[in-house]
């Protein structure tokens, strides 16, 4: 039996010194570095990670859910 790959939405979030990103289905996934490229690797392996971690546990893994998108508005 092989597995299916799953896709869950990464939420990307630029701060003042790092980038920072985290998995809305899978509450406590996050990861944090230094450029754009870099913390969406690390979100991988910590997703990786998670996903590992759960299934040691016995527990289920979410089925990816969350969607993004982007809403345009006029100037504040």
């Amino acid at each position: 039996m092989t597995m299916g790959k799953l896709r869950y939405m990464v939420v990307v979030e630029r701060g003042e010194t790092s980038w920072g990103a985290h998995v809305p289905d899978l509450p406590g996934c996050v990861a944090v570095g230094e450029s754009r490229s870099e913390v969406l690797e690390l979100i991988r392996q910590a997703i990786e990670f998670h996903i590992d971690g759960l299934k040691q546990d016995g527990l289920p893994v979410p089925t990816p859910s969350s969607e993004g998108d982007f809403v345009e508005i006029g100037a504040a």
